[in-house]
């Protein structure tokens, strides 16, 4: 997939599977990837940016924890972010409905 084509939507893409549950983020890339039946691969360069962006932003928020005697950062949502994902959520609808509506319509 083009790079382009993720940019506007890679916020609502990492709060949605951030909110299926609190996770670090490699896992988040793999839940990510396999959700989307491989499409949507990002390198660390992108996600770890991203993840870090969006807690910046209050939007998710994280704590240190120890898995198999590695240290993990885990992401979850903060209210703010589970509000912006609902919020999110329906202006995807919104837009995917009316971009199909132009597709099948020419």
């Amino acid at each position: 997939m083009k790079r382009e084509t993720l940019k506007g939507h890679l916020d609502l893409l990492l709060l949605a599977v951030v909110g299926a549950g609190p996770s670090h983020g490699y896992h988040i890339g793999r839940r990510l990837a396999e959700a989307s039946g491989g499409a949507l691969e990002l390198p660390e360069g992108t996600l770890y940016p991203a993840l870090h962006r969006l807690e910046s932003k209050k939007l998710l928020e994280s704590s240190w924890t120890t898995v198999g005697g590695r240290r993990r950062r885990v992401y979850d949502l903060t209210p703010a972010g589970k509000e912006a994902l609902a919020k999110e959520r329906l202006e995807w609808g919104s837009f995917a409905q009316a971009v199909e509506s132009v597709l099948d319509t020419v």
